[in-house]
């Protein structure tokens, strides 16, 4: 017996809770779209539609918080809650005049989860619950369809023995597969009532040589175990890495929701399906979803069967066809959002079970906020609420070459858009081994499960022979997107050969193999890809977050082409520009490291002159890209043993020269870098000589990229440009020598423009000594950029290179902390210095303009703290940009409505 039914048999009867106590059941008829925190998106949606009279079953919702008090009692149920239950139970028995089990008139009830933010398959549900040897026959005789009643059995222990008592799925999908093989059909369909028989004492057995113990026949004791079951499907391992994924927090709990069964596989005048009111990859307005005849809803989404487009339905059920058209329409008016329901149509009757806002790829959110705001149903303030910012980088990857000219090896669904390549893996576990090592992988399934959410994440695409558009992988895919070419039934994998075969083509595991999730194409090889397109919609909605946000957004670029790709995406500027990278340039590393090397201050200058124009040339480019918008340049920062080889690596060149029998010129020039590296080494580097204590050491080195800058800011000028420069002084954390450093920017940009050209200086805050005495520092600064990458590792102690690959992942896993504070900023100890060095820095220079450029200028969450602490503006990588655009503009949303 798993230990899922061990607890919840310990939950027994207890006392009604006390009168104040919280009530923690609710009645259909109770609840409103509002109460989702309470009820959980699933039941606050049956409820809001069965207020607005959209028909839907009777029934009842156990809410978050009991979920919340069981998992926060390790998994005892809260006073009084079980007895709650039985009575709504009671009261539903007799609204329906059916009862649980009964042998006449029997009550079916479906045990489903509903978490408050949607989760799309990641937790349990179990169906047909009230079945039993006795009800089976009274459902038979009800029915006048003994095959219906048997099929509903039979489902129903294999739900029951998977999800409460934690059979293994494919004990029971085993046996069905054998016996349609030896009855000679492929589908579950062409079984007869003697089968569906059979199968129900076989799965009986299996469930008795699984647990050790016979399944519970009380239909109210395996209530009490799958509202427990449900309840722990909150805590499974896919959740988790689901909720991680789209950063769910982990304390929200799910509701779970008691319904009366209506039967999708009560015969050809019956059916189930999932449907969107608009199309969920691209947002046009158009029929989109599919469904099944004489089926169970989750024959739809686990992809058991291959479901037929919606529009054939209007041909098969043509009165449930019209009125779930009409549904559709009133439910997205509602809502005033793209919805994605759940529909069962029970012998010509329609019922819906769930509407919920629909999973969508970027390209869609787009095009649906904007066709909503102009068929009047929302105003642009509402949409830009209702785009996910972090979800538009999916807009900015490569998609397929158009013109590859090759012939697809087979063809599946175009069930999410984009485009991958990678090396097939068959299983989630080694998706996410080889994935997450930075081998770009495709994972190929049958189809994929709730489960294999990992495998998902770590995935540049998903393919699958079973399936359709809205089959778990096609919603999955579609909300992180992930490519997705679901339903190629021409695929035939070996999951132990670890092949997959397409016709005479036979692909084994690690073989390249390319997806085009917009087509449905499937390729053998690598394509070439092609740079993603800037739609209207991008263009359009974005422009509404510009007219909104206050907070600026610049962006960190390094070459000419990042500058004008930064600004194409919308950048107000470039708030960080690294100097530094352009000496790592092969053709010019021999420049960087003869000045390092130089014994006389002479040869030093002849190497810094040789560095001068390639420099220029750099900076011309990127202010040509920025003409009309601040360029803040940053002097060099890193030590400059960056710059020459390795230690040990130079170590073992002379050595192996010297053993070699080598003299002369090479071996004294090897020795004489080797010493210059023994000198330059420094057993904490970061925190060595390095920012400006490199350029009070040698203030030459800043001199000539002082005069690249202006020279090249001249001719940008002359070329009819409007170049606005600044630059900063990387990792001061003394007012003095920000003084020092300024006075010598000033004295070479004067004597290159002739004072005809104007220059800011400012500094990098990025040492805590800086932020709290950036009342000084500011004295002599026309601008702060808080620089939080160094700031979170010289505030918190943890180096960004080691922690990320050791210890920092467990400390979030195990909750010492609440994330990965390079991603995110650390709110109470970074954020606080941000905050202390801003108010210092003004109160000693009124309006001091200051902004962020670290990684934490494109991070959404980030983005609200600047915000909220009065930043002028954020920087972030060029890619990163619309998102912090959206972001801003959310940002200042919330702040206005509150």
């Amino acid at each position: 017996m798993s230990d899922q039914s061990e607890q919840a048999r310990s939950t027994t009867d207890r006392p009604a809770a006390e009168p104040d106590a919280p009530r923690l059941v609710y009645e259909l008829a109770e609840g409103t779209a509002d109460m989702k925190p309470l009820l959980g998106g699933k039941g606050a949606g049956v409820a809001e539609m069965s207020r607005i009279g959209v028909p839907v079953p009777d029934g009842f919702t156990v809410t978050t918080q009991a979920c919340v008090a069981t998992m926060e009692s390790g998994g005892t149920w809260p006073d009084g809650l079980w007895a709650e239950i039985l009575a709504h139970l009671d009261a539903l028995e007799q609204r329906t005049g059916r009862q649980l089990g009964a042998a006449e008139r029997p009550l079916l009830v479906s045990v489903r989860s509903g978490a408050v933010v949607s989760m799309p398959g990641m937790m349990d549900t179990i169906l047909n619950l009230g079945i039993s040897d006795e009800s089976v026959v009274g459902l038979a005789e009800e029915s006048g369809n003994p095959r219906f009643a048997w099929d509903c059995y039979r489902r129903f222990l294999q739900m029951y023995g998977e999800v409460v008592e934690g059979v293994p799925a494919h004990a029971f999908s085993d046996e069905i597969d054998a016996l349609k093989s030896r009855r000679g059909v492929e589908q579950d369909t062409g079984l007869t009532v003697e089968d569906l028989q059979a199968l129900v004492e076989t799965f009986r057995t299996v469930a008795l040589r699984h647990t050790g113990e016979e399944l519970p026949t009380d239909p109210r004791e395996q209530l009490r175990r799958a509202v427990h079951a449900v309840f722990a499907s909150w805590d499974t391992p896919r959740a988790g890495v689901y909720r991680k994924a789209h950063d769910i927090p982990d304390d929200l709990g799910t509701a779970v929701n008691v319904m009366q069964m209506v039967f999708g596989n009560r015969g050809d005048t019956s059916a189930t399906g999932v449907c969107f009111t608009r199309n969920p990859s691209t947002g046009a307005k158009e029929l989109y979803g599919e469904f099944l005849v004489n089926a169970q809803g989750e024959d739809v989404v686990a992809g058991i069967r291959t479901p037929l487009p919606l529009a054939q339905m209007e041909q098969v059920l043509p009165d449930a066809f019209r009125e779930l058209l009409d549904t559709m329409a009133r439910l997205e008016q509602h809502y005033g959002d793209m919805q994605d329901i759940e529909f069962t149509v029970d012998d010509g009757k329609l019922y819906l079970l769930q509407t919920r806002t629909g999973k969508r790829t970027a390209a869609a959110a787009l095009k649906v906020a904007r066709d909503l705001v102009a068929e009047g149903v929302i105003d642009r303030e509402a949409a830009l609420r209702r785009i996910e910012p972090a979800q538009l980088d999916q807009l900015l990857h490569p998609g397929l070459d158009p013109d590859h000219g090759q012939t697809a090896l087979t063809r599946g669904l175009n069930a999410s858009p984009g485009a991958g390549v990678g090396a097939v893996v068959f299983d989630a576990d080694t998706a996410a081994e080889r994935g997450g090592a930075g081998e770009p992988v495709v994972l190929v399934r049958w189809e994929t499960t709730p489960d294999d959410i990992h495998g998902v994440i770590a995935s540049q695409g998903v393919l699958t022979s079973h399936g359709g558009m809205t089959s778990h992988a096609a919603v999955v895919a579609r909300g992180m997107g992930k490519p997705c070419v679901a339903g190629a039934g021409e695929l035939r994998i070996d999951a132990e050969a670890r092949t997959v075969t397409v016709g005479d083509v036979v692909l084994s595991e690690g073989d390249t193999i390319t997806i085009d999730g917009t087509t449905g194409e499937v390729f053998a090889g690598a394509l070439p890809l092609v740079p993603p397109q800037i739609t209207d919609d991008f263009t359009e909605v974005l422009s509404w977050a510009d007219d909104v946000r206050r907070l600026g957004v610049r962006a960190n670029a390094d070459t000419g082409a990042d500058a004008a790709k930064a600004r194409e995406l919308g950048a107000e500027g470039i708030g960080l520009c690294r100097t530094e990278h352009m000496f790592m340039d092969a053709e010019r590393l021999p420049a960087v490291q003869a000045m390092i090397l130089a014994e006389k201050p002479e040869d030093r200058a002849a190497a810094l002159e040789r560095l001068l124009p390639m420099q220029q040339a750099d900076f011309t480019e990127i202010l040509t890209a920025m003409s009309g918008l601040p360029v803040t340049i940053r002097l060099i920062d890193p030590p400059l043993h960056e710059f020459l080889p390795d230690l040990v690596e130079q170590s073992v060149l002379v050595q192996r020269l010297e053993d070699s029998g080598v003299t002369g010129r090479e071996l004294d020039d090897a020795r004489t870098v080797l010493g210059h590296v023994k000198r330059l080494s420094e057993m904490n580097p970061m925190l060595g000589t390095r920012g400006v204590r490199l350029a009070l050491l040698y203030p030459e080195i800043a001199q000539m990229q002082v005069r690249a800058i202006a020279r090249a800011a001249t001719a940008v000028r002359e070329q009819g440009g409007d170049p606005r420069v600044e630059i900063m002084v990387p990792l001061v954390g003394f007012d003095e020598e920000l003084r020092r450093m300024r006075a010598v920017v000033e004295e070479t940009w004067a004597e290159e423009t002739a004072g005809d050209l104007p220059c800011t200086v400012g500094t990098m805050i990025e040492l805590p000594r800086a932020a709290l005495v950036a009342d000084a520092i500011a004295r002599h600064a026309d601008f702060f950029s808080f620089g939080t990458n160094d700031l979170t590792q010289t505030t918190v102690g943890i180096s960004r290179d080691d922690a990320e690959g050791s210890f920092l992942s467990a400390y979030v896993e195990a909750g010492i902390l609440p994330g990965n504070p390079f991603a995110s900023i650390d709110v109470d100890g970074v954020g606080e210095l941000v905050r202390t060095g801003v108010r210092k820095g003004r109160s000693a220079v009124p309006g001091l303009k200051a902004g962020v450029c670290g990684e934490h200028g494109g991070d959404p969450a980030s983005i609200a703290v600047f915000d909220e602490i009065g930043l002028d503006y954020v920087s972030c990588s060029p890619y990163r940009v619309p998102i912090a655009r959206l972001a801003a503009a959310q940002v200042t949303l919330d702040a206005s409505a509150t």
